[in-house]
């Protein structure tokens, strides 16, 4: 029997290559591998708490990041969900719903290899930058209190007015501002300038000065009236009115001059305007 020559080749199946090819994979797996780690070192999130929130053991993540093995398919989901990124994150491709300018994406570069103290600086900057854009696109909130025909009847101190009605909220304007009461038409007695169930802005008497010729609204005993004032009496715009006259003791009130009609579509506040508008004055 021959003898082996100890300075011969061995054998091919004794031989153990080190450091070769993983074949067709090597290039995912390397993604994968530098991307779990990234993206968990960008989270602050420790191999083994990952290893907890997958529901695996801590050699395992430590081996995907060495590139020894690469996970499960079926973990892809439960990954990214931990590290708060999509697949195409996950594999270093680009998400084609999302697109960003060359700006955009420099912007998120920097800001990606930033410190996680800076990042913190950032957040918050962006944060109070975008608060203040908010804040000026909203829409300001001034509160005047509103008569019905029902609340203003039967009052006969306009001084009581200070104290009754309901409040009504409406977007802020010249013509709003200009006012402190909300007064609802009925009837028919000043078309066609004013129609019936038109709501009406009012300025109080103790905030102007009415002359002849304007338009206010006056307390007769029980009843409220929306006329024209003139020095012969209160004047109708409606000419099948009769001019209304009274006495030295009749007891009529000035409420205050009308300065406007509201379009209901347009100035009254919506209700999320309004909850805003009531959370900051509360604050």
């Amino acid at each position: 029997m021959a003898q082996k020559n100890k300075n011969s080749e061995p054998e091919r199946s004794k031989i153990i290559k080190v450091g070769t090819s993983r074949g067709s994979g090597e290039k995912e797996l390397s993604v994968i591998a530098r991307n779990i780690k990234k993206y968990r070192t960008e989270c602050g999130i420790e191999q083994k708490e990952l290893a907890r929130r997958l529901g695996v053991i801590p050699s395992n993540v430590s081996n995907w990041e060495l590139g020894y093995a690469k996970p499960n398919p079926d973990l892809y989901h439960a990954i990214c969900t931990a590290l708060g990124i999509t697949l195409y994150e996950l594999f270093d491709i680009d998400d084609p719903t999302v697109r960003f300018t060359a700006r955009e994406q420099e912007l998120l570069r920097k800001y990606r290899e930033m410190s996680e103290g800076h990042k913190y600086a950032v957040d918050k900057l962006v944060d109070a930058l975008t608060l203040s854009e908010v804040m000026d696109d909203r829409p300001e909130i001034t509160e005047l209190i509103y008569f019905s025909k029902t609340l203003a009847a039967g009052i006969g101190d306009p001084l009581e007015f200070e104290d009754e009605g309901t409040p009504i909220f409406l977007y802020s304007s010249e013509q709003v501002n200009n006012a402190d009461y909300v007064f609802s038409v009925s009837g028919d007695s000043m078309e066609p300038e004013y129609h019936n169930e038109d709501m009406v802005l009012v300025k109080s008497m103790g905030n102007c000065t009415v002359k002849y010729g304007d338009v206010c609204a006056f307390i007769n005993g029980n009843r409220t009236y929306i006329k024209e004032y003139q020095k012969d009496g209160l004047h109708s715009f409606n000419p099948n009115y009769p001019l209304m006259t009274f006495t030295e003791d009749d007891a009529v009130f000035c409420i205050g001059k009308v300065v406007g009609i509201l379009d209901q579509d347009s100035d009254i506040a919506k209700a999320k305007d309004v909850e805003r508008y009531l959370a900051e004055r509360e604050e």
